[in-house]
Formats: structure tokens, C-alpha cells, sequence
């Protein structure tokens, strides 16, 4: 299986850290972000890796991988990258961000999932959120889950704990026929192609009636938005709670 990592935005809530490169390589635990999600991928099934990039692209061209740009990285979002590595999405794909680190398990389910487009979510998220802000709800987004496993409502503004079944962590699947669903969505608007981000885009599809399914990866994972987060993740490191996958040996 194929994955693509989204690295094309600074990351300027990381302040200094990101001045001179991109987020996804700002070290934890003496490792690059990057590095921490191609161990992951690699030790989860995936054999080949395509890094979109945008700001400080040669950076990450020097990586080594094949890479994809998005030239509006700057006024574009999620959405707009994924688009810019499309050709690579002839089979079903792994989709991550560049600023999460996660476990080996997450990429190995949502592998495993027949789903046409699969959301990676942590169903105990509350403690890691209480941990990253004083208010969990402040960044809290709904997340709803019916029975049959399919995802019926997430990224609307939270305003109790009962809203939220799980928090989306970046980490998703998409077949060719997904890609389908989102150029209907955004081909007939060129304004909307570039501003929207994932979370809508998604929750779009699910009024649209699109399938989207529910991957429960709950465990050893974390978001790395700003210099506290970080701080946690260390925290995590240091407890066990976050390790990192066998260093791998891919040759780009």
C-alpha cells in the first residue's frame, strides 16, 4: 500500500521552530516528526511514501522521497494538498498528516479497512486533550458514530463531552472512488477547492450520503500543533505512552 503525507504548511504556532523549516521536521524525541510517521507507515504495511510539500520544499525534497507541491500552500489547506498528489491515488491509500505521531496499529487498521474513505479516530481522547489545554472543549470537534461503524457527523463546534464519541487524528484512508466524491464536491467551485479543509470536506461528504467509515485506532498517539504539545508528547515519550516504531531502512 501506498501513503501520502501532507507536509506542506509551516506550522507558525510552533513560533521559532518553524522558522527555517517545515513543521514536520521539528525533532521529538531526538527524531523528526517526518521520521516518526515513515516508521509508522512503514512498520504499519505501507511500502512506498509520497510527501506533498509547500513551505521550505527543498528541505524535504532533500529527504529523499518523491515528492508532490502545492505552489498555494500558503492560502490552500489539507484539502488542496491531497489534490496535488491525486495521480498517486489509483488504489487505496493512507492519508496522513505531517504534525501526528501515532502507532504501527493505526496504519495496520486502517490498511486492513474495505472502507472507500476511513477516519482514524481516538475514542479516549479527553485525557490527551486535557493535557494539551486548559479547557478540552476549546479545540474539541464533534465526532459521531453510528452502529454500523459509519461516521455521521464531525469538525461542528463542540458544547458539551456528550457530543464527542472520539477526536479525528489525522490519519485517514481514500480509494479512487473517494477521490470521485471530493472533485464533485469541489470541481464546480475553484474558491471552495482552496479554502476548504478536511473536517468540512468530510462532513460534506457524509450529507452528501458518501460512506464515510469510522476506523477506531485508539492508543499511543499525539498532535503536535504548538511548543506545548510538544511538551506533552516528550511527557508521553518519557511514561511509555508514545514509542517509536523499529527505525526502518526505505531507500526512496
Amino acid at each position: 500500500m501506498k501513503a501520502i503525507v501532507l507536509a506542506a504548511g509551516r506550522g507558525s504556532r510552533l513560533k521559532q521552530m518553524t522558522d527555517g523549516r517545515p513543521k514536520c521536521l521539528v525533532e521529538l524525541g531526538g527524531q523528526s516528526l517526518l521520521r516518526w510517521q515513515v516508521d509508522a507507515l512503514l512498520s504499519g504495511g505501507v511500502d512506498s511514501i509520497v510527501v506533498v510539500t509547500g513551505y521550505q520544499h527543498e528541505m524535504l525534497e532533500a529527504q529523499g522521497f518523491p515528492t508532490r507541491h502545492n505552489p498555494d500552500w500558503q492560502t490552500t489547506n489539507m484539502v488542496a494538498s491531497l489534490l496535488c498528489a491525486e495521480d498517486v491515488i489509483d488504489e487505496p491509500v493512507i492519508v496522513s498528516y505531517s504534525d501526528i505521531v501515532y502507532a504501527p496499529k493505526a496504519v495496520q487498521l486502517a490498511y486492513a479497512s474495505d472502507a472507500e474513505l476511513g477516519v482514524a479516530y481516538d475514542r479516549d481522547w479527553l485525557g490527551l486533550w486535557r493535557a494539551r489545554f486548559e479547557d478540552p472543549l476549546s479545540d474539541a470537534e464533534t465526532f459521531r458514530v453510528r452502529d454500523d461503524g459509519l461516521l455521521t457527523e464531525i469538525g461542528a463546534t463542540v458544547g458539551n463531552l456528550d457530543e464527542v464519541q472520539g477526536q479525528y487524528m489525522g490519519l485517514l484512508r481514500f480509494s479512487p472512488d473517494s477521490l470521485g466524491w471530493i472533485h464533485k464536491i469541489v470541481d464546480e467551485n475553484l474558491e471552495l477547492r482552496s479554502r476548504i479543509d478536511m473536517t468540512s470536506l468530510l462532513s460534506r461528504l457524509i450529507d452528501a450520503g458518501h460512506p464515510v467509515t469510522a476506523i477506531d485506532a485508539t492508543g499511543h498517539w499525539c498532535e503536535i500543533d504548538t511548543q506545548r504539545d510538544l511538551a506533552v508528547a516528550e511527557q508521553m515519550i518519557e511514561a511509555g505512552k508514545l514509542v517509536r516504531a523499529p527505525a526502518s531502512m526505505l531507500t526512496p
